[in-house]
């Protein structure tokens, strides 16, 4: 009687301090997904204590500087000023927070087997400091069981318990960097508990600012549901970068099939090739899957084969650069390459696996001397090397024996790239609409 007693109270508290806005929200992990999720849960009145272990990025977000383009500083600075939002480097103020949110990465070792040791160094935080009341919820991407598998036992050893005297749930991050359209407000989420009342808490939080959310059985069904949306993405891709040296094989232009596949109304989704793929998820979820699958002795073919598929893009890029300049009578030791786009999106500064670096990589190695432009990554690191952007001066493009688009920004004159180029090869047809067609190789 005196369990379900304390299992009532502290459940209809912690749903009371949500509806009423009195809750403070913690947010573990700055970056794509933690600051845009704390700057909304502040403009809809939540006091937000942020824990950013990356002092340059605390002090950016207390002097209301954002270093999230979907961040605008003027909305930041507002809520700074307000005493909405605050960041700071350690775990001293998580007794304060009602709902803590892990945001932190989860990447992937050389073997392509799962690092978690930000979300067990993350949570072993928190159980030094669990009080009773407390909604915790993972949002990094992250294979199908470990809330309850990993994150559960090390919150246990706190003596609270589980569905009693705190909450937990999973709720995958639906984050597109550079979306205007699907934000954190309007994109659905899902949530899944470790039982009934952690799910019930967990609506109830997401409810207060997110329009729609879909709640699932459990935590590992929230879990796989964001495995399997990038591995959808990772799968589709692989297919139209197969696709892509097939038409190589062929001489066919594969933008022109596809453009002219898309047009079904039905039964097809469009997809797009290029050098690879990049970012923060396509590259590194759909390995989750595999390895949770391995583990199950479950062989996930469709995965290793995408995985595979779409690490040799940067590899068929070099290759086709080494067939422009034979035509050239050049050897690619020597050359002089000009890439234009380090970001793995366009219109974006962020440049986390993109295959860009990677083609830069190979090239470097076979000795060529690359330059690089991208209006939104002044600089970067290859080989121990660090490289800066230059801008797109004739000068710059005409002593160049090739250049490589591998990322399609906006903000580039393609036009006037191509006409003073020696020749192009364009892996993301971002000069479809060009003239002087005959300077032109489409990937």
């Amino acid at each position: 009687m005196s369990m379900m007693m304390s299992k009532s109270y502290h459940q209809t508290a912690i749903i009371e301090k949500f509806l009423s806005r009195s809750a403070v929200v913690g947010v573990i992990g700055m970056g794509y997904v933690g600051l845009p999720f704390a700057v909304e849960k502040a403009k809809m009145g939540f006091h937000v204590i942020g824990v950013e272990q990356n002092p340059y990025r605390a002090d950016k977000i207390n002097s209301g500087e954002s270093y999230i383009p979907d961040v605008d500083s003027a909305v930041l600075t507002d809520l700074v000023e307000q005493g909405f939002i605050r960041a700071m480097t350690d775990f001293s103020l998580v007794a304060e927070m009602d709902a803590i949110i892990i945001c932190v990465p989860t990447p992937l070792t050389k073997h392509l087997t799962p690092d978690l040791q930000y979300v067990e160094s993350v949570t072993r935080e928190l159980a030094g400091r669990l009080r009773p009341g407390q909604f915790i919820c993972l949002e990094s991407t992250t294979y199908p069981g470990t809330t309850e598998e990993i994150m559960l036992p090390i919150l246990s050893t706190s003596g609270l318990a589980v569905e009693e005297e705190f909450f937990l749930a999973h709720s995958p991050e639906r984050v597109d960097p550079g979306n205007k359209r699907y934000t954190t407000k309007n994109t659905n989420k899902v949530v899944g508990g470790i039982g009934p009342a952690s799910l019930q808490v967990a609506k109830t939080f997401y409810q207060q600012t997110v329009e729609h959310v879909i709640a699932v059985s459990n935590a590992k069904v929230a879990e796989l549901v964001k495995v399997y949306e990038n591995t959808f993405r990772a799968v589709n891709i692989a297919l139209v970068n197969e696709l892509l040296m097939l038409c190589d094989r062929l001489d066919l232009n594969v933008w022109e099939v596809l453009e002219a596949a898309f047009t079904k109304p039905f039964g097809i989704l469009p997809f797009y090739p290029g050098p690879g793929v990049g970012g923060h998820c396509i590259p590194v979820d759909p390995h989750y899957l595999e390895w949770k699958a391995k583990e199950l002795n479950f062989q996930t073919r469709f995965i290793s084969l995408a995985g595979e598929i779409n690490r040799k893009m940067p590899s068929f890029v070099k290759e086709k650069v080494i067939r422009l300049l034979n035509d050239q009578g050049r050897a690619v030791w020597g050359s002089r390459i000009l890439v234009v786009g380090i970001a793995y999106k366009k219109d974006l500064g962020d440049y986390r696996e993109s295959p860009a670096v990677d083609v830069i990589k190979l090239l470097l190695e076979d000795g060529a001397e690359v330059l690089y432009h991208d209006p939104f990554v002044p600089s970067f690191e290859c080989l121990g090397i660090v490289h800066e952007s230059l801008p797109l001066m004739e000068e710059n493009v005409t002593s160049c024996d090739l250049v490589i688009i591998t990322t399609d920004h906006s903000e580039v004159d393609y036009e006037t790239l191509v006409r003073d180029a020696r020749h192009v090869l364009d892996t993301r047809n971002a000069t479809k609409d060009v003239q002087y067609r005959e300077r032109i190789t489409p990937l």
